[in-house]
């Protein structure tokens, strides 16, 4: 699917919009199901893309065949007590025939014929739904007709045995993707008709199989494009709280899963754009959560890179207007570290590049980042607690490195972007070189200060400092992270020329 972007103006000035995940569960058998589309556009308060869907692994058939039945023994087998005279009874022909027929046309159905009436009717319900889609061209036209004859396989197998989830859930994934071949101006059938058609039948899918986590990723996609359809309305909010509860079952059931973690996030967003004012700020922060949590399963995922950096741009303007504990200048400094980053890990999106231009100013250049560390003296890890000092460091595209200055002078940028004027920066002060990192993380170590550990492991051994709060230390966890994960995908020049100019 090719890359579509969009850019649009918003209350305050331009600003970045949170970049949608796709919908991407793979079918458990193999049948010309449609591929997956991306979620939809969300316009929270920042310029969104809709992206090349990224599947996942396809998944195999989950169908489990029921364990065979055991034979009762002969004291658990009920016998059925004879009428009145009907133990000697003699039977017509006629009978015996009738009997043995009824009792043939009960073993091949083992479900009630009105349980498959109802099936039918739903199912025919359905087909002319999905058979009344067009298309908007010759490949949407195609691509329908393969819908369509999908749809007939499942709803044979539905027929046959209304209890088959994996047919269930392939035949909502049709009607989802039929929703997308309905013409813009179409008025019968409603994308929102089939939409609601798909979310019933992950409904049922569900309830067959309730540990169908793709069925509830997906379900969750469709309850967000009808929740879209409805504005800001009341209807729309209660539709984006139902599709954070379906992401949320389907993170319980697969918690590897950025896009789900993502797309969430994404929801909360949404849902804080409509609640009154006093409710935002905390559904907000949990949708930050929701986004370092993406990250942190995958560290290039840059949509979930680019979307904590829309929300938090989002806070810091709320911030600013409404007032509160955190530093509006400190939300808008974060904002810029994540998507820079962005734009460092996929250079050529234009959305993140306007979205650069937005904030590069924000951030603390020549470096990414830069703020308070508890350090020992250098190669002294376990000195007592009372030699650690709060001291300045900076991150940039090649070290985190403390600043302890023997002159007092401001330390400049050569044109390459190295640091030129070494001299003032004392030479035992704490240097990490990013190739040389082996891996980040919180610490909890009772040896350390009181504080937010931190350790970062390198080749040369390890090396611990401690931030001030553990919000704080969030954000150098993700600033250094984000840092040796563009260095990892050869993309170190890119960021050098954000933040060197």
């Amino acid at each position: 699917m090719s890359d579509m972007t969009q850019e649009s103006q918003v209350q305050n000035g331009f600003e970045p919009q949170p970049e949608p995940e796709s919908k991407v569960e793979s079918q458990p058998e193999q049948q010309p199901d449609p591929e997956t589309k991306p979620e939809e556009e969300l316009k929270p308060e920042l310029v969104v893309t809709d992206t090349d869907p990224k599947p996942e692994e396809e998944k195999e058939s989950s169908i489990q065949l029921n364990e065979a039945a055991k034979p009762a023994s002969t004291d658990q087998i009920a016998r059925p007590e004879l009428r009145k005279d009907e133990g000697n009874r003699t039977f017509t022909m006629r009978e015996l025939l009738s009997e043995l027929k009824s009792d043939e046309d009960d073993a091949g159905s083992p479900y009630s014929q009105e349980s498959m009436q109802r099936q039918s009717y739903q199912n025919n319900a359905a087909m002319e739904l999905i058979s009344s889609v067009t298309g908007t061209d010759e490949e949407g036209r195609s691509r329908q007709r393969i819908l369509v004859y999908a749809a007939r396989r499942y709803a044979t197998a539905l027929e046959r045995n209304p209890e088959d989830y994996d047919a269930l859930y392939n035949w909502a994934l049709v009607l989802q993707e039929s929703a997308d071949n309905v013409s813009p101006d179409s008025s019968s059938p409603s994308k929102d008709a089939l939409l609601e058609e798909a979310c019933n039948k992950y409904d049922e899918a569900t309830h067959l199989c309730p540990t169908l986590h793709d069925a509830f990723y997906n379900w969750a996609i469709a309850i967000s494009d009808r929740a879209k359809m409805r504005g800001r309305t009341k209807e729309a909010e209660e539709l984006w709280e139902q599709a954070t509860k379906n992401y949320e079952k389907a993170v319980q059931l697969n918690w590897n899963s950025p896009q789900a973690l993502n797309n969430w996030g994404l929801a909360l967003q949404e849902v804080s754009a409509i609640v009154p004012a006093r409710e935002k700020q905390k559904i907000v922060r949990t949708a930050i959560s929701k986004f370092r949590a993406a990250i942190q399963l995958q560290f290039d995922f840059h949509r979930a890179i680019y979307n904590l950096g829309t929300v938090l741009y989002g806070l810091a303007e709320d911030t600013l207007r409404t007032g509160g504990s955190t530093n509006p200048n400190e939300l808008y400094s974060q904002s810029a570290i994540y998507i820079a980053a962005a734009h460092a890990l996929k250079p050529n999106y234009s959305v993140y590049s306007s979205a650069l231009r937005l904030v590069r100013s924000m951030l603390p250049l020549p470096h990414l980042k830069d703020g308070y560390l508890n350090a020992p003296p250098v190669g002294n890890t376990i000195a007592p607690h009372s030699d650690w000092k709060r001291t300045e460091f900076f991150l940039n595209h090649e070290a985190l490195q403390q600043v302890i200055r023997v002159e007092q002078k401001q330390v400049s940028q050569s044109l390459s972007g190295r640091t030129a004027d070494v001299a003032n920066i004392d030479k035992r002060a704490i240097r990490v070189d990013i190739p040389d990192i082996v891996s980040v993380s919180a610490c909890a170590d009772l040896t350390l200060p009181p504080g937010a550990g931190l350790c970062i492991d390198t080749t040369r051994g390890p090396v611990f400092l401690v931030a001030d709060s553990w919000e704080s230390l969030d954000g150098w966890l993700d600033a250094i992270r984000l840092v040796y994960t563009i260095y990892a995908r050869g993309k170190t020049d890119v960021l050098a020329g954000i933040i060197t100019g």
